[in-house]
This record gives structure tokens, sequence and C-alpha cells, in this order.
């Protein structure tokens, strides 16, 4: 005899409690309210003679059962998501969207976007530029090249490339009148960094090549965008404190130098950030494997 299947609202209530072990975020994800969440949870309950979850004063935990239950469960609707979006592939393959930082964009991803297209003429590739982070199921986005530690939750996340910290400038700014043989010489030149994350770069660098820290108060030019600040440099305007993946083809193709050899490698990175259940979709994995064989082909300048 095979046996009734559950409520498949209750199921997926279920299997969304469990991966955030939170009735609210569940309710989120599922935008329904906490209130629905409990029921469809205490029916699916009372349909399978167990109890799921223990209701703790400070969270939710798995019974027994509940931890039984839930690879199962888990893995069921990660085929049917995966059935779906194979579904939308086949029917629109064509359409990959990426989101990805501005400067990262404009510095590094559109300058190689044509050799994507090339190798991939039925994929049609949208790039979104953005700071904030992606909400993949609401936002319309297939992918995002993200810079952090790797560790945003409940997505895939696949290291590219990291950045090593060093000025740049523009090869005129070295024939001026102004020395720059020296990290001291930096006292007579604008400095040019740019704000949020990485606003520490110039001080970090400076400690390093064992310049005082009054140097990094000198005269300065601050940028909300990375790709400002490098054209700055390459207009010159001063000396940037450059990151890698924002220099390097200005730096191949003779708009930039490095006047000083000191680089510092950062401890964070850029990952190609994904939902778990369409990581291994078609235009998917084409994106991963081309992303990776370009990070990995990059030369490096020493």
């Amino acid at each position: 005899m095979v046996a009734r299947l559950p409520s498949l609202n209750g199921l997926r209530a279920f299997e969304s409690a469990a991966r955030h072990m939170s009735f609210t975020q569940a309710a989120q994800e599922l935008n329904v309210t906490q209130t629905a969440i409990s029921h469809q949870i205490r029916r699916l309950e009372a349909e399978l003679g167990v109890t799921l979850f223990l209701r703790l004063k400070d969270g939710l935990a798995l019974t027994e059962d509940g931890q039984a239950y839930l690879p199962g469960i888990r893995s069921a609707f990660h085929e049917l998501r995966y059935s779906t979006e194979q579904l939308f592939a086949a029917r629109d393959h064509t359409v990959l969207t990426i989101s990805t930082l501005v400067s990262v964009a404009s510095k590094w991803l559109l300058p190689r976007l044509p050799a994507f297209q090339q190798t991939f003429p039925d994929i049609e590739v949208r790039v979104s530029a953005a700071t904030d982070l992606v909400d993949f199921r609401h936002g319309g986005i297939d992918a995002a090249i993200r810079y952090g530690r790797g560790d945003w939750k409940g997505l895939r996340a696949d290291w590219l490339m990291s950045d090593e910290i060093f000025p740049v400038c523009s090869p005129a700014l070295l024939k001026g009148g102004k020395a720059l043989q020296t990290p001291a010489d930096l006292a007579n030149h604008t400095m040019l960094q740019v704000s949020g994350m990485t606003a520490a770069d110039w001080n970090t660098w400076l400690s390093a090549a064992d310049q005082p820290a009054k140097l990094a108060k000198g005269s300065r030019l601050t940028f909300d965008l990375a790709m400002m600040a490098v054209q700055a440099a390459v207009d010159g305007q001063g000396v940037c404190i450059g990151r890698s993946t924002y220099v390097d083809d200005d730096l191949r193709a003779g708009r930039l130098v490095a006047p000083f050899a000191l680089r510092l490698k950062d401890d964070l990175g850029f990952y190609l950030v994904t939902p778990h259940e369409t990581a291994n979709s078609k235009k998917i994995v084409a994106l991963r494997t081309w992303l990776l064989a370009q990070c990995q082909s990059s030369e490096r300048f020493v």
C-alpha cells in the first residue's frame, strides 16, 4: 500500500523553517504570515503523527524525527527547484543576468564580455551594476560577482580572484618635476583613494612601507567608485592606491605604471555567487567555467 503524501504546503513550510531554524524567516521566504507557517507545520505533524520541531524559549530545534525526515524532504525540494529551473532554461536559456559592483563591471568584466559572447553566442548577457546584496528570488538575477570572504549563507560561492594593493600613477607623473622614487616622495603628490570598504588602503600600504602615519594625512582626493579614482590617476591628477582587479588592464596598456615594488595581498576576494538550486544550470555553468578560466589565465604584473 502506497502511503498518502502529506500536504505540500506543510512540507514546504517544514523545509524552509528547518533551513532557517525560524518560523519568521520561513514566512518571509514563502510570503505568508508566521501564523500560517506555524499552522501548516502543526497540520503536517498531525498528518504524520510525529513532532518535527521543539518549540524552545530561545528558538527552534529539530526532534529526532525531524532530523531523520529533513534530508529526504530537502532533496525532494532541491530536485523540484532544479527541474523548474531546467524547464525555464530550456524555454528561455538565452538570457543571463549578472549583478556586480560598478567598478568591477567597468574595469574588469565589460572588457572581457566580448570573449564570452564569442564562446557562447546563444546566451544574451545582461549586466546589473549595484553595490547592494542581491535578492535572487525577487530581483531577476542569475549570478553575482561579489567581494568578501565567500560566506554568504544559503548561497554557493566560487572563488575567482584576490586583490593586490599598491600605488599606481600616470607615466607622465614620473616625468614631471616632482620626484617619485621612494614612498617618502608621496608627500609631494596628491593621493587618490576610494571610500567605503577600501578606505584604509593607503594607511595599510604606507605602514607596510615603513612610512610615518602623518604621510597618510597629506593632500588627498576621495572617490565613491574605484573606477573614478583609477581614471583620475590615468589623467595625471595624483597617485592612486590601486587594486589589481581595477588597474591591471591599464598597467598592461601603459596608461598606468606602478612606481614601487611593494604589493600587499588582500585577505578578501571576489566570488561568483549563485543560488544552490540553479548553480548547475547550463548558462551558469557556462559563466562559471569561463570566469574561472579568465581568472586563472590572467597575468599579474610583478
